[in-house]
């Protein structure tokens, strides 16, 4: 008889906390994901009626899992909610060609990228699904103080 080996509780590859995305077209989204942020398939899984029950991707070092709408089970994208109050941050190598991909693969501009008094240079945008993103190169490495400094806007209250 053979002695188990011990299972790890997260697996390989993963990390403490992955992002689930529910989408109109899971199969579009990962698509896109691929042109826009270069994702890798690592699998999917559809159902009998063909709606993706699971598929995981990778970005850079990251996961992420996404799943087609079912409205039967109240598992609806932020199309059919009207949008999401959550925003996937994306740090990449060069944020301006990324950026520019992602435009071009069919992201829509939030915000254009610029650089921030946090150190980074950051954009935001919305993918063909609804789903909000930043994207971002940390470009100087500031103090708390520095920081504090470059928020304090007039008209801000600070």
């Amino acid at each position: 008889m053979s002695t188990p080996s011990k299972i790890a509780a997260i697996p390989p590859g993963m990390h403490s906390i992955t992002p689930h995305l529910v989408c109109a077209g899971a199969a579009e989204a990962i698509e896109f994901y691929k042109k826009a942020f270069g994702a890798r398939e690592g699998g999917r899984l559809a159902g009998p009626d063909g709606r993706l029950m699971h598929a995981h991707i990778n970005i850079g070092d990251s996961s992420l899992m996404l799943v087609d709408e079912m409205p039967e089970w109240k598992c609806l994208g932020p199309k059919a909610l009207g949008g999401s109050p959550v925003t996937i941050h994306l740090y990449v190598e060069d944020v301006d060609a990324v950026f520019a991909q992602a435009v071009a693969a069919g992201a829509q501009v939030k915000m254009p990228v610029a650089d921030m008094f946090w150190g980074d240079r950051y954009g935001q945008l919305v993918d063909p699904f609804g789903h909000s993103w930043s994207v971002a190169t940390h470009v100087r490495d500031l103090t708390p103080e520095e920081i504090r400094k470059g928020a304090d806007c007039p008209g801000t209250g600070q």
